[in-house]
């Protein structure tokens, strides 16, 4: 019988084929067989971990690398006794309080899985297990560690610009390794704080790059590390910059409550004198969060909040980890998408009139388009509402951003207007980039 509450039983763990999944640490085979165990739907099992379905499917289907973080935060939340998985040559696991360094790691496949693959993962999380030195200073660190990791950072970001995330996901996420390792090199050294300031931003690109491939789950995880990351470093306004792009994250894959909650924390963390920047920002993603559940007076409080800050005469250079000043021409660009989602047209395109002042990667200006298409499609223009769709389609498809796709989807599902000449073609256009090479 399924056991759906409660420890499972010490003799769960010693059955033979679970015993072998422990011995060589295949996750799969032991995510699968804890999910029969407690009676769940692979539903059920997503809820439980606090990853997507679909992410969770890869991984039960040996088709998921898993980071050592997420294989520590899998036992947890799923009472894995830590002490029984082995990890080459009887190494056992890290105890859940030692070091997080990241590190790939294939998920097996239910014990089907290459026995080379697994042999080279064993190497891998026994090596990562090993004890660190301690001595006082790191010979390769240095207080020229940090600005050089940063520096990386800064570097993918700005080809994230202009190219597909799936070309940037591997060094980024290579990056966030070497981060997390150089992190655990220094600890106890002058430099550790900057160097976790560093791994924080890492760990936040890393997010950034997986939402846009529309991986939900590794999005969550590599946002949840930045801002352990940023506790480590000790720095309060990256923790809640980390924490405010988690609440953002929630709010924009329709979890607007959630994004609440956690853009309250940031807020809570934050308190009334911080930069303004800071104050701008945080009301703005607030303001969406309550947009979207349909609270206009809330929303239309946190703007005013935020256009009082950004008014404030300290407004001028932004604090790190924020690049560039919070003005009025980005304060219209939120006012432009809380119109959109309380269903308000007229304001929203007077907004998006200024905002459109300001120039914009092809990615970001593909999600203004899907917005903007949504207020002309809300104000009748439905032409007009389904050529910049099929224009942010294109810039969609041409950079493999799931999330520009999926924000054109969002927007055909929720027209309800006519059927027009114009409809019909986008709806082959989303078609075609769902079936294949986008030919338009």
């Amino acid at each position: 019988m399924p056991q759906r509450d409660g420890a499972l039983s010490p003799e769960f763990w010693t059955r033979p084929a679970m015993a072998a999944a422990l011995a060589t640490c295949d996750m799969a085979a032991i995510v699968e067989a804890v999910r029969s165990a407690r009676g769940w739907s692979q539903a059920g099992l997503a809820r439980n971990l606090g990853y997507s379905q679909s992410w969770v499917s890869r991984v039960v289907n040996g088709q998921q690398s898993l980071t050592l973080d997420q294989v520590r935060e899998i036992a947890r939340r799923l009472d894995i006794p830590v002490h029984r998985l082995r990890f080459a040559g009887g190494f056992p696991a890290r105890e859940p309080h030692a070091p997080a360094r990241p590190a790939a790691v294939p998920a097996t496949g239910g014990g089907k899985g290459d026995p080379t693959r697994r042999r080279e993962f064993g190497k891998v999380l026994a090596v990562a297990s090993l004890p660190l030195p301690m001595a006082p200073v790191s010979s390769d660190v240095d207080e020229n560690t940090a600005p050089t990791l940063r520096a990386i950072t800064g570097g993918q970001r700005r080809l994230d610009a202009s190219s597909p995330a799936r070309d940037l996901i591997s060094s980024a996420v290579a990056h966030l390794e070497l981060s997390g390792r150089t992190l655990g090199r220094a600890r106890r050294t002058p430099f550790a704080a900057d160097i976790a300031a560093a791994a924080s931003e890492a760990a936040g690109f890393a997010a950034w790059l997986h939402a846009d491939m529309g991986d939900v789950g590794s999005a969550r995880s590599h946002y949840r590390a930045a801002v352990e990351r940023a506790r480590q470093a000790g720095h309060e306004l990256l923790g809640v910059y980390m924490l405010g792009s988690l609440a953002a994250f929630e709010i924009d894959a329709d979890e607007p409550e959630l994004g609440l909650a956690l853009a309250g924390e940031a807020a809570r963390r934050l308190g009334d004198d911080a930069h303004p920047t800071a104050r701008a920002w945080l009301a703005c993603v607030r303001a969406t969060g309550h947009a979207a559940i349909g609270d206009g007076p809330a929303a239309h409080r946190e703007l005013g909040s935020a256009d009082r800050a950004v008014a404030h005469t300290a407004n001028r250079e932004p604090p790190w980890p924020w690049v560039f000043p919070f003005d009025e021409t980005k304060l219209a660009g939120y006012r432009a998408l809380v119109a959109v989602r309380l269903r308000r047209p007229g304001d929203a395109l007077a907004a998006f009139g200024e905002a459109a002042r300001v120039p914009a990667g092809a990615k970001q200006r593909a999600v203004l388009l899907v917005d903007l298409a949504d207020a002309h499609a809300d104000a009748g223009d439905v032409d007009e509402a389904c050529r910049l769709a099929s224009e942010a389609l294109r810039i969609g498809a041409a950079f493999q951003s799931d999330r520009v796709i999926s924000r054109v989807r969002r927007f055909r599902r929720r027209y309800r207007g006519p059927r027009a000449r114009c409809v019909s073609t986008l709806d082959e256009q989303i078609n075609s980039v769902l079936a294949g090479p986008l030919r338009l």
